[in-house]
């Protein structure tokens, strides 16, 4: 699960890279075809269920973790609440402020933006399809370090708005 967490901070961080007219509320996020220096990875359905194996502490841990980003494993992948103002800004936040990311749009084309980010221990490049404002597909390629050895990752994202209310799901701030 160590090397998975950084691939994973990727999903959270580039779909909300840009927001062009989305939705406010609740969101939620399906990865596929993920990979690791060329090594399929398994698909967010096998992660999830990792996740209900591990120890009760552990488990709440990263559930902690990944809260204090504004994201909870559900469902299919992960849910993440966006806020009207941040729908708004076209700067959804990658994640808590002192993360050290960025993001900047590198080309906009109709409904596909490039773009390009940047965190401590990782950085790449993708691309976001909007199909609606309540879908949008991303495609991520990029390198991270998360044990020491930099690795090459790619995922592909879909995000699908589940409608206003967040439910327990807190907006990342």
């Amino acid at each position: 699960m160590k090397f998975r967490l950084p691939l994973l901070v990727l999903v959270l961080a580039a779909p909300f890279a840009q927001a062009q007219m989305l939705q406010p509320g609740l969101w939620e996020l399906t990865t596929s075809n993920m990979q690791v220096d060329g090594k399929a990875l398994p698909d967010m359905n096998v992660i999830l269920g990792q996740m209900q194996v591990l120890a009760p502490e552990q488990r709440a841990m990263m559930e902690q973790v990944l809260a204090k980003q504004g994201v909870t494993l559900a469902g299919k992948g992960v849910r993440s609440c966006l806020t009207p103002e941040q729908v708004k800004s076209d700067n959804i936040p990658l994640q808590d402020p002192q993360s050290g990311c960025t993001q900047q749009i590198t080309e906009r084309t109709g409904n596909i933006w490039k773009f390009r980010f940047s965190c401590p221990k990782a950085q790449g490049n993708g691309e976001a399809t909007f199909l609606s404002d309540r879908e949008f597909l991303t495609k991520v390629n990029g390198t991270f370090n998360a044990t020491g050895v930099q690795q090459q990752g790619s995922m592909q994202t879909r995000a699908v708005w589940l409608g206003q209310d967040c439910g327990t799901v807190k907006p990342r701030t």
